[in-house]
């Protein structure tokens, strides 16, 4: 791979440091204004305050009096911002102007403050009393054929107290169709993990960053997307631990940070990140770990007994004969292509493990958003099986999460699949029969919708449009629904994505105070390490005619069923507690859950995998083989991963630049080696035309999109890059992950040419 300097100043300098201090401080006053940061903030992640809406990253036991990052400051200004939009805006404002404005502008205009209703044939939201708004919803639904025909999905926001409620509606209705965002980043680790160890979660807590000699970062770019996780390794790197990246793109927070909390760093103090930084190709992970580990056997045949973990082996896993064999007959020419990474630097990464005591595995949306993202996650939980790097300080896969709360909701039983177990718990609690066959993902709720199998789609948040692939072709299909509902607190562009009618319900948001006839409340959330603390806004709502979301999956439900309900829904929503004295004898690990959910830190979810007691068929963890993914790519073809900017969280977009990749107000930006642009007779800044290249069932498939603009990095000849969700056009909706069905947004096959006049 050529490594050419000039293409690294987005590199250069450290990610963090006073300009995220400066940025995110900037933003707040903006969005809230000084009096309102200065009351809002302080309480970000704190015992008694609210939760982060952004990431998922854990709170230490020890916090200081700001714990938050840049991208949560932007979070919480999106959120708390002042301005509103009500009826006067969509008065002014029809739908079809509306479709013509950009995502960020969409968000920008304010919080929504009042039931909107779209009337069959009409092109505006008009106001629409809650009472009304339930009754439209009821009526819609119980005219359908079947429950079948309504699908309920879910964001990563919501909080445990909605999302036990929500499922609990949708199973008593009659129906497991639960899709969620789960099905479009993290399903390939969950599915992956629960074949392997029994338990689709990690099984690390933040304390064992404390302890682990070496941390892999595979797949994730923590500066944009978990900042508060570079406090971490700045503090591991400090005391010794050793860093290995695996990343396509050079990004600059695995480089080097500059804690924006330090005071030494507005003196140029700064901490390298990576000692190892290995730029595999897109897709080529399942390569380079197989390399990882084959010279990891090596390493074991030199020195037998002293690198692999054998009590380990024979005590609590299975199938290492069939790994060890099929490693054994993996050829290094095909290792050394597909990953693009020198045999020599395998090494040196399998050098550095073998030499490690407690190994930490971390990883995101790089390995799980691709064909073969199970084979990913497998391949690394193979690794850390080898030496037996699992149940015990300082070791194991972690997994990291991108939403606050969408581990949460998946424990809670959003999931379209539900678990027998979790069923009868549901069935002996509520006394009803739920459904068992399986519900729509993701992938199927489109397809059903495209097909007229789905009539109503009913959004819990979220921008199902925007994060969804294959966008053209997805919102057709939400255009035939009879009814499109979205319980929200900021217009964006699944909202203007409207069935035959439509509804936009206002919902309270994190930093916003919950009072029900029972008194304040607060809701519960579970990070992506399994702990589950509370979360208690404090600001005034933005508007009085808000309600919170449990209020309002409480306010349907009692609408759709009716007097045949077996829920007291209104009791329930009275006290908060009674939600969760409900969730404590339903979802294991949830016991005397009001006790230990107001203690100092809340309380951590148990899990067998830590103390080495796997949940398998066998009881034992199990390795996995899986083949080379074959890449067959033409020669004028590249391979295309989506990113997210350092300005956005999810489809939110907060402004349009990403200074950590040194790109200014553009969104539609096409990331290539210099090389490659070269090759194409492109410069820096070109517009380009970008074309998507798929086999489908009915033959050969291409999707385009048009005007984006050359920007050169560093990353490895024949990979490119884009933002999502404007890259989301070129991926296919059948195209998914094996046995996950996870879109595969980060291996697409693209042409580019100079664009069209």
């Amino acid at each position: 791979m050529d490594d050419d300097p000039s293409e690294r100043p987005p590199a250069s300098a450290p990610a963090g440091g006073l300009e995220a201090a400066a940025v995110g401080l900037a933003r707040a006053w903006r969005g809230m204004g000084l009096l309102r940061s200065a009351r809002t903030l302080p309480r970000l992640n704190q015992e008694r305050g609210f939760d982060c809406p952004g990431c998922a990253w854990p709170e230490p036991e020890e916090r200081s009096a700001l714990e938050f990052c840049e991208n949560g400051i932007k979070a919480v200004a999106h959120e708390a911002t002042r301005e509103r939009i009500g009826a006067d805006f969509f008065a002014q404002w029809p739908i079809s102007r509306l479709a013509g404005q950009s995502d960020h502008w969409l968000e920008a205009q304010g919080r929504l403050s009042e039931p909107l209703w779209k009337p069959p044939g009409a092109d505006r939201y008009q106001p629409i009393a809650w009472d009304e708004a339930f009754a439209r919803v009821a009526a819609t639904i119980r005219a359908l054929e079947s429950p079948d025909q309504a699908v309920f999905y879910t964001s990563g926001r919501t909080s445990n107290e909605a999302a036990f409620l929500y499922q609990l509606f949708v199973r008593e209705l009659g129906t497991n169709n639960l899709p969620d965002c789960s099905n479009m980043c993290h399903e390939s680790s969950g599915t992956g993990l629960s074949e392997q160890i029994g338990v689709g979660k990690g099984t690390v807590g933040l304390a064992d960053f404390a302890l682990a000699d070496l941390i892999l970062v595979i797949g994730q770019n923590p500066g944009t997307n978990h900042p508060r996780m570079l406090t971490e390794l700045e503090r591991a790197k400090r005391r010794g631990c050793r860093i290995i990246a695996v990343n396509p793109l050079r990004e600059r927070a695995l480089v080097r940070f500059a804690h924006p909390k330090d005071p030494l760093s507005l003196l140029g103090r700064s901490t390298p990140i990576a000692d190892l930084f290995l730029q595999v190709r897109v897709a080529g992970d399942v390569a380079l770990l197989k390399g990882w580990m084959k010279e990891l056997l090596a390493l074991e045949a030199e020195r037998p007994g002293k690198v692999l973990d054998w009590d380990f082996l024979r005590e609590h896993t299975e199938g290492f004969d069939a790994l060890r064999d099929e490693l054994e007959r993996t050829p290094w020419p095909e290792i050394e292509r597909s990953s693009g990474i020198a045999r020599a630097e395998i090494r040196r990464a399998a050098e550095l493990y073998a030499a490690a005591e407690r190994v930490i595995a971390c990883w995101a949306m790089g390995l799980t958003q691709h064909r073969h993202g199970v084979a990913n996650v497998q391949e690394v939980m193979n690794l850390l099986l080898l030496r037996g790097m699992i149940g015990k300080p300082g070791a194991g896969p972690c997994p990291v999460r991108g939403h606050s709360n969408v581990q949460g909701d998946r424990t809670m039983g959003i999931w379209e699949r539900p678990l027998p177990g979790f069923l009868d718990a549901l069935q002996r609690e509520f006394g009803f029969a739920p459904p068992r066959r399986h519900g729509l993902d993701t992938v199927a709720t489109i397809e059903g919708l495209a097909a007229g199998r789905v009539r109503v789609f009913f959004g819990l948040g979220g921008n199902f449009a925007a994060a969804t692939p294959d966008t053209a072709f997805t919102e057709r299909a939400l255009r035939r629904a009879r009814l499109t509902a979205h319980v929200a607190t900021k217009l964006n562009r699944s909202h203007l994505v409207c069935g035959e009618e439509a509804l936009l319900l206002p919902c309270l948001g994190r930093t916003e105070r919950d009072v029900q006839a029972g008194g304040p409340q607060f809701v519960t959330v579970e990070d992506s390490m399994s702990l589950v603390h509370r979360s208690e806004g404090s600001l005034e709502p933005a508007s009085p005619g808000l309600r919170s979301e449990p209020a309002i999956v409480a306010g349907l439900a009692r609408a759709v069923l009716g007097a045949k309900s077996r829920v007291p829904w209104e009791e329930l929503i009275a006290d908060y507690d009674r939600i969760r004295e409900r969730i404590a004898r339903v979802v294991p690990g949830f016991r005397e859950m009001n006790r230990r959910v107001r203690r100092p830190g809340g309380f951590v979810l148990p899990s067998g995998a830590r103390s080495r007691h796997f949940e398998t068929p066998s009881g034992r963890a199990g390795f996995r083989t899986h083949p080379i993914p074959r890449l067959d790519l033409t020669p004028d073809q590249l391979l295309l991963m989506t990113v997210r900017s350092h300005d956005q969280f999810n489809t939110t977009v907060y402004g349009l630049d990403d200074r950590y990749r040194g790109v200014r107000g553009d969104r539609r930006v096409l990331f290539l080696h210099s090389a490659d642009a070269a090759a194409r007779g492109l410069e820096e800044g070109a517009r380009i035309d970008v074309k998507s290249h798929f086999a489908g069932a009915q033959g050969p498939e291409t999707r385009e999109v048009r005007g984006f603009r050359v920007h050169c990095f560093d990353l490895p000849r024949g990979c490119a890059a884009a933002y999502f969700p404007e890259a989301n056009p070129l991926v296919p909706v059948a195209s998914f992950a094996e046995g996950s069905r996870t879109p595969s947004y980060k291996s697409i096959p693209i042409t580019i040419a100079r664009a069209r006049e």
